[in-house]
């Protein structure tokens, strides 16, 4: 009886025509049946929102390659959603979300639909990782694809947690510069400053996001410092949010409560 290949769902928020995701569908064709459900417009920075107020819709395309794709109306969340309950004929074993244009790092995972993928996906039982380069431009697409097919490899022989999916940061350099993987906690990036002020042509106000600036922390082995550092990082999360340790120390407000 001939072994069933590996299912791989992949999405982005990036959307159904963008480069990295077409470079990421190549990197893992070769391991198995690969569907890819994607938005059907850049999406980033969208989070994990889903779609309540309109009607979601799935259109069958031809991408680049000639090869049959979805692209979805709705964000990355539902794309994932879409692709598990209605386009797989069964449970993936992988879901890739990627490859994104610029890093997922500290505060953006909180805001990325890049890692909405991957999230949305540990939330429905499977396994799965979000996969960033760290540039906007001149981009090494060969060497994130690599750290892609290396990674898939692997997770589809690797049993994760309930609940766990990876987050995975490449660096914008040749394969030969690369200086190796390491396995790193999430770290200190956030962004300051005030959105931009504008005025329509009617002189109505009006505010435009984007213009903050990122403030890092360079604290070691976290994915910020390692992959300034010119290493891949890959860091696991919970979709379980609850902080345990915290529970544990307000249980007495339980007998304490009065009002």
């Amino acid at each position: 009886m001939a072994r069933r290949k590996p299912l791989i769902l992949l999405s982005n928020d990036d959307g159904v025509h963008s480069l990295g995701l077409m470079q990421l569908k190549r990197a893992v064709r070769e391991l198995g049946e690969v569907i890819v459900v994607a938005p059907d417009r850049p999406r980033s920075s969208c989070s994990h929102a889903i779609t309540l107020h309109k009607p979601l819709r799935l259109i069958p395309m031809a991408d680049g390659d000639g090869d049959k794709v979805y692209a979805c109306n709705g964000m990355p969340a539902d794309c994932v959603a879409l692709g598990i309950r209605v386009v797989c004929p069964r449970p993936p074993d992988l879901v890739i979300g990627g490859i994104n244009v610029g890093p997922n790092v500290g505060d953006d995972v909180i805001y990325s639909g890049t890692v909405a993928v991957a999230r949305e996906a540990a939330l429905h039982g499977v396994k799965a990782f979000a996969i960033s380069l760290a540039a906007f431009n001149d981009l090494h697409y060969e060497t994130a694809s690599r750290v892609a097919r290396w990674l898939a490899k692997r997770l589809i022989t690797t049993r994760l947690p309930e609940g766990v999916f990876l987050n995975v940061n490449v660096p914008n350099l040749p394969m030969k510069s690369l200086k190796g993987l390491r396995v790193v906690r999430r770290g200190r990036k956030r962004y300051e400053g005030l959105p931009e002020q504008r005025h329509d042509p009617q002189g109505r106000l009006y505010f435009w996001r984007g213009s903050e600036r990122p403030v890092i922390e360079p604290i070691p082995d976290t994915d910020v410092t390692e992959l300034a550092n010119g290493f891949v990082t890959v860091t696991p999360f919970s979709a379980e949010l609850t902080d345990l340790t915290t529970l544990e120390a307000l249980r007495h407000w339980e007998a304490e409560f009065q009002l």
